[in-house]
Formats: C-alpha cells, sequence, structure tokens
C-alpha cells in the first residue's frame, strides 16, 4: 500500500480519538490532571518520522532487501517514546505506538487492507530478544500507569535484560506470557482482530451516522465487550466489570451518556478506558486508510 497514505491515516486516527468526546477519556472538552488533550496534539504529530521510517523497513521487507527478523520493531517504538517524552510530560499515546508502528510496517508490506493482519503476525513472530529488550527501554521511558512488579520479566528488575536474553524471549513468547494483562498483546497475536471488528464495526456506522456519533457508539461497543486492561492493571478486574456493565446500560437506554462519563471520572483517571481507547485510534486510522473522508459529509457532523 501507498506509504503517504499509511503515514496521514496513522497521523489523524490517533488525533480523532483525542478529539472525540468518548466517555471516561481525554477529548477536547474534556482534561485529566495530568494529561490533557494537547499533550495527545503533541506526542501524536511527534512521531511522524518514526512512522515514515516504518513504512520505508516495510518497503526493503516487500523488496527482500531486509529479513522480518530485522524490521527493529523495538527500536522504533522506543524513538517513538522517546520523540513523545520530547514535547510533552505524560504518556498520552504508549497504547497507540506499541500498536501502529508493526500494523504500519506491515501494510506498507501488503496488497490491500486486510492482508496486513496475516504480516503483522508473522512481523510479531519474527521479532528477536533485542526488540524486547528495546520495547521494555520504551516502557520505562512512557512510565505507563499499573505496571505491576514482581512479575516473570520485571520490566524494573536490574537483571530482566539478562533474563530476557538468557530465555530468548522475543515480542511474540513476550505477548503470550502477558496478554491476559494487556490488550496490545492480545492484538499482537491475533492480528489486530478487535481493532479491525471496531474498524469494520465504524465503517457500517459512518455509512447513516457522522463520525463522531458512529465513533462513540463503537466506543460503548467496546466498553460493554471487553474488560479495559488499564482499568484492571489500575483499579483491579471488578472496577473494569463495573465499566463493563454501566456501558451496557447506557446501550441498552437505562443510563445516560452524561451519567456514565461522570462515573467514569469520579476517581480522576482510575477508571479512564485507555487501552480501548488505543483500539479505537488504530480503528480509526483503519477507517481513514480505507478510504472514509469528510467529502459530502459536512451534513452529518
Amino acid at each position: 500500500m501507498e506509504r503517504w497514505k499509511i503515514i496521514k491515516a496513522f497521523t489523524l486516527g490517533p488525533l480523532l480519538e483525542a478529539t472525540i468526546p468518548k466517555p471516561g477519556n481525554v477529548n477536547r472538552f474534556r482534561d485529566f490532571e495530568d494529561l490533557t488533550f494537547y499533550d495527545f496534539l503533541f506526542a501524536d504529530t511527534s512521531i511522524l518520522d518514526i512512522l515514515y521510517e516504518s513504512t520505508q523497513i516495510g518497503i526493503m521487507l516487500r523488496r527482500g532487501s531486509l529479513e522480518m527478523s530485522e524490521a527493529r520493531i523495538g527500536e522504533l517504538i522506543k524513538r517513538a517514546v522517546q520523540n513523545s517524552k520530547s514535547v510533552q510530560n505524560s504518556n498520552p499515546n504508549f497504547g497507540v505506538i506499541t500498536l501502529s508502528i508493526p500494523l504500519v510496517m506491515a501494510l506498507t508490506i501488503s496488497k490491500h487492507i486486510y492482508h496486513a493482519r496475516e504480516i503483522v503476525q508473522r512481523l510479531i513472530t519474527e521479532s528477536t530478544v533485542r526488540d524486547t529488550m528495546e520495547f521494555y527501554r520504551a516502557i520505562r521511558i512512557a512510565s505507563p500507569k499499573g505496571i505491576k512488579g514482581g512479575v516473570k520479566y520485571d520490566v524494573h528488575d536490574g537483571t530482566v535484560f539478562d533474563e530476557l536474553f538468557k530465555d530468548r524471549i522475543n515480542l511474540r513468547k513476550l505477548a503470550e506470557l502477558s496478554r491476559e494483562r494487556e490488550l496490545i498483546f492480545e492484538e499482537w497475536l491475533k492480528g489486530y482482530e478487535l481493532s479491525y471488528k471496531t474498524f469494520l464495526r465504524l465503517k457500517e456506522l459512518t455509512e447513516s451516522s457522522s463520525l463522531e456519533k458512529s465513533t462513540i457508539r463503537a466506543f460503548l461497543e467496546l466498553m460493554a465487550s471487553k474488560p479495559d486492561t488499564l482499568i484492571i492493571r489500575k483499579a483491579g478486574p471488578e472496577e473494569a466489570r463495573r465499566v463493563q456493565e454501566k456501558a451496557k446500560r447506557v446501550l441498552e437506554g437505562k443510563l445516560s451518556m452524561e451519567e456514565l462519563d461522570e462515573f467514569l471520572r469520579e476517581e480522576g483517571d482510575l477508571r479512564n478506558p485507555g487501552s480501548l481507547a488505543d483500539i479505537m485510534a488504530i480503528s480509526l486510522s483503519l477507517l481513514i486508510l480505507d478510504g472514509y473522508n469528510l467529502k459530502g459529509k459536512l451534513s452529518q457532523q
């Protein structure tokens, strides 16, 4: 697929995700105390050069100039996080970076948008231990909330790099070990199953409704269908299930959107459905890449 079309889509998608007033998330109307709409704008545009480099690697992989094990996914994720941290002080886009870079490579290689699902799984499978080490360095830089200590391959353990090397833990093995703790890893292993499912739902919804209304509806359906792993890490599984049930009640017409939003914000960002927001950012990017635009649709906005 054409590189600049991919880069534009994976820049606009996260910006739209941050802009649209989804319940419980930062948006153009609501901030958190330590995370604002402007953090997203600066962070999401700071990684343009890394997206470009990811497409360049994709082109080289397509031509056979590089092997998939030479894609340097971990290094690119780390450098993107460094870019993000150089322009703001929070962590608005670690999940989006981690999901975007392998998929952007895969899309550059692929013949069409759906073919990329198979390719991205191969990229993750053929990644190296060095990719995992660089990915761990990226986690340390980003410092996401809710990362637990005392687990196998603890990111903050001083001996973790030796352990990763000794056990030959590449990104696929890491994802298999950590899939229950983080939705990103599940996406890596399943070829972005949830992201593509949400993209197709957005495509269906936007045929008869505005992008904003469609995104909010799709996000509610996401929240109702799956517990958010960021909420689980920060507040525990029971709190994540409460959020899931509240979203179901909104879809059933038993709770208003405003009531859900206030519930999600009662404890600051503790109930912020951030992992599902990352999925939405990727899904919006895929929607744009698929050709969605506002031409002829302004009356819907």
